[in-house]
């Protein structure tokens, strides 16, 4: 079964290099396997009247898509269109689903959840213990998943699975290697560390033990004596503390927390939650700002949200006033990111998938003790998976993810499937309608239509990722060189700006990987080619402050004042008060014959204490150009604080200004110099003394 394989597949496989990202890789896999299920059960009945089932959750990924596919016209174009592509698989895997999973398929497609989580895990422990680095990752451990949160919170999900297929088997032996496997993806989620997925798996191990034991005369594997329950359970617990009591072999991991072990990983990961500093300066400070901002934005937009994927878009309008650049490119959180994007749409969609899995929750109860029931095991470990998801939807964004989001759609056809069996004949829960041949050839002619589109698709994400990456690469090589201006990186340079070319003209959407470029190209002081790209960027993310602000520099050393101050009032729309955009500011006044205006700016971020370096080398050339040098040295007063390696420098020229005519001071002139002399290293304390004005050298020590 194509459903059941796909779950094999796409935890388990990954891209060996950068340039092509593992997450698309795995969409790839999702989208093309759900495209030749679909294909086969409708290929079955192009002769024939069948039957198929529909249950009423299928109206809420349906209703999602709609409204992605109509804020298309009104909202980003691209984004909405990914979403409504996204839901549309959703929708599909969830029908496909609900028509095929009986009770003997669902036992198929829990092997294949289960097999899927042991190879992704088996990949994350030769990253933890060895260090194996085959697939492209970004934190690790982190398996195929390019990111160790999305690793964590695929396993999570599967653990639920993993042990209602321990109760389905009869054969003792298979038991015990069940319990080993399941064992082991338990430690590969204590290796990543991921501190939600961790607090899922304290929750799963409180109430899952229960439930198994309370679900005993469902076994299929009836008859277990006391001694052999105690050697199973006693083959699991062992399995955990001997495996996540081996030492990783990952210096990543060894220099980011110390732990040497997943155990101790496990135990500092959760215990920093209690940390001060981690609601200051963690992620969960960063998290916080980010739900706040979201929060703001539904605020505005109850109704109709901003549009479907729009969040990215809209956020740098919600930040705080001196957050230049998106905190993150997601809300990590699912629940408020959907009624961010689709306003009334998302507060229907929760309301009832909530409803829903409470009122799953009560009809599961109220029928567990049949012994006759043989649904209640299914439904009770789908449920906890389901619940599992929704816990680290808080703070991640698993729906997003072709693995997770694979699990999510699965899960509630699981659910809805089993309430289709349970309810036969009740027309408001669901039930069947005839599809005839002539509709299944539509059917098969879009799917085919849809996999040309795919593979066309496919081609395009791969090309562009592929140019982008590199170009990304062939920028941070050049960086890391130290010598960005030697001529032997021409070649490489025009061949980064080419791929820049390539992959903007393929996708200009790509907001992760294209700024990376640009602000090497920046930092080279190749500043035209990081303005084009930086605004490449600016047609779709039009409100992000920090991209506005290097345009804004860009077209400063360019001289294009007016174009500056015209972007820069675009950055001022959004953040009047942030001080980046102020120094910005004071530098076009300072350019511009308006020197009043930007002292004034200048002495008022200087007396907020605002440090910025640009600012102080405008604040400087203005004091001494205006004869103002109370600003000049205020300036480098606050300069020689903040960079103590540009102190010499700081010290002589606080020197030349307490020794010129209009705030003459010898004392603090030859302090000034004095202090710069003792500063300099041995080798430099000549050419000090050469920029020290001669009246003042005899008085030196």
């Amino acid at each position: 079964m194509m459903l059941s394989m796909m779950m094999v597949l796409v935890p388990a496989a990954g891209a060996q290099g950068e340039e092509l990202l593992q997450d698309t890789l795995k969409s790839l896999i999702t989208v093309t396997l759900t495209l030749a299920a679909t294909f086969s059960f409708f290929y079955r009945s192009r002769k024939n009247i069948s039957v198929v089932n529909w249950h009423w959750i299928l109206a809420l990924p349906i209703g999602l898509m709609a409204y992605a596919l109509a804020s298309m016209i009104w909202s980003h174009t691209y984004l909405a269109g990914v979403e409504t592509v996204r839901w549309f698989f959703f929708s599909t895997i969830l029908f496909l689903g609900l028509n095929v999973l009986t009770q003997r398929n669902v036992t198929h497609l829990v092997w294949c959840i289960h097999l899927g989580a042991v190879v992704a895990s088996l990949w994350a422990a030769l990253q933890f213990w060895f260090n194996w680095q085959y697939f492209a990752q970004g934190p690790n451990p982190a398996s195929t998943f390019v990111n160790r949160n999305f690793f964590s919170e695929f396993v999570l999900c599967t653990l639920p699975y993993s042990l209602l297929l321990l109760t389905r088997v009869k054969d003792k032996i298979s038991v015990y290697l069940l319990a080993f496997s399941l064992a082991f993806n338990v430690v590969g989620l204590l290796m990543a560390g991921t501190r939600s997925a961790l607090l899922g798996l304290l929750l799963i191990a409180l109430f899952l033990p229960i439930f198994v034991l309370s679900l005993r005369r469902h076994w299929a594997s009836s008859g277990w004596t006391l001694t052999q329950c105690a050697g199973l359970s006693t083959l699991f617990f062992a399995t955990v503390i001997f495996l996540g009591s081996l030492p990783t072999g990952n210096p990543k991991l060894m220099h980011e927390t110390g732990a040497g072990n997943a155990l101790d990983r496990a135990f500092a990961r959760v215990s920093s939650i209690s940390e001060a500093k981690e609601y200051k300066t963690g992620s969960f400070s960063v998290r916080a700002q980010m739900w706040s901002a979201t929060m703001r934005m539904i605020a505005d937009h109850p109704m109709s949200g901003v549009g479907a994927g729009a969040w990215e878009v809209h956020i740098p309008k919600y930040q705080d006033n001196n957050t230049a650049l998106e905190t993150d490119f997601y809300a990590h959180n699912e629940p408020l990111q959907l009624l961010a994007e689709y306003g009334i749409g998302g507060w229907i969609f929760l309301l009832f998938i909530w409803s829903y899995l409470i009122w799953a929750a009560y009809v599961t109860w109220q029928r567990a003790g049949q012994r006759s029931n043989q649904e209640t095991p299914i439904r009770v470990f789908c449920l906890t998976s389901l619940i599992a998801l929704m816990l680290v939807s808080t703070a991640g964004f698993p729906w997003r993810l072709a693995s997770t989001g694979a699990i999510f759609a699965l899960s509630l056809a699981v659910l809805a499937a089993s309430d289709l069996r349970l309810f036969a004949g009740r027309r408001r829960m669901g039930g069947q309608f005839a599809v005839t041949s002539v509709c299944s050839l539509a059917v098969l002619c879009a799917t085919a239509i849809c996999t040309g589109v795919t593979i066309y698709v496919a081609q395009q994400a791969i090309a562009c990722e592929d140019r982008l990456v590199r170009a990304a690469k062939i920028s941070l090589t050049i960086s890391a060189s130290g010598n960005v201006k030697d001529p032997r990186w021409d070649p490489e340079k025009k061949q980064m700006l080419q791929l820049l070319q390539e992959g903007i003209a393929i996708n200009p959407h790509y907001r992760k990987l294209t700024p990376i470029a640009a602000d090497a190209l920046a930092s080279w002081g190749d500043w035209r080619n990081a303005t084009w790209v930086w605004e490449s960027v600016l047609l779709s993310r039009p409100y992000i402050v920090g991209l506005l602000a290097n345009i804004t520099r860009g077209h400063i050393q360019a001289k294009q004042f007016d174009v500056a101050q015209k972007t820069l009032n675009r950055a001022l729309e959004i953040q009047p008060s942030n001080q980046v955009l102020g120094s910005l500011q004071t530098m076009i006044w300072s350019l511009t014959g308006q020197p009043e205006r930007a002292m004034q700016r200048a002495n008022s971020l200087l007396t907020a204490k605002y440090i910025d370096l640009e600012l102080l080398q405008v604040a400087y050339a203005l004091g001494t150009r205006q004869r103002q040098p109370s600003l000049a040295i205020a300036a480098l007063e606050l300069g020689i604080q903040t960079w103590p390696n540009r102190a010499v420098d700081g010290w002589l020229k606080l020197g030349d200004i307490y020794a010129s005519e209009d705030a003459l001071d010898t004392v603090k002139a030859q302090h000034a110099f004095q202090t710069a002399m003792n500063l300099a290293l041995p080798t430099y304390k000549q050419a000090t003394l050469q920029r020290v004005p001669k009246t003042y050298q005899l008085l030196l020590q």
